[in-house]
């Protein structure tokens, strides 16, 4: 896939990622979308590096939309962690 790809990939994983943690993030829309953008990488990283799964030219390959959100996920949850404010 081009870099274009990863990116759209991103922001759709960033968006699912954002559907399934509903709730506010410290970074609004920009930094979701960035988070799910990075998230994207990450988990096409991992999975083509440890999962033994290489990272295909196919867009819809349902492996690496998963490693994409699993990794969207994993960012907004640190994220949520490290900037969230406090609700007391």
């Amino acid at each position: 896939m081009t870099i274009i790809s990863w990116i759209i990939l991103g922001l759709l994983a960033g968006a699912v990622a954002k559907f399934l943690l509903p709730g506010r993030d410290p970074g609004g829309l920009i930094g979701t979308t960035l988070i799910g953008v990075a998230g994207a990488f990450i988990g096409g990283w991992i999975s083509a590096r440890w999962f033994d799964h290489p990272i295909t030219k196919d867009f819809y390959d349902g492996t690496t939309w998963v490693a994409a959100i699993g990794g969207a996920l994993v960012l907004l949850v640190a994220y949520r962690i490290l900037f969230g404010h406090s609700r007391n």
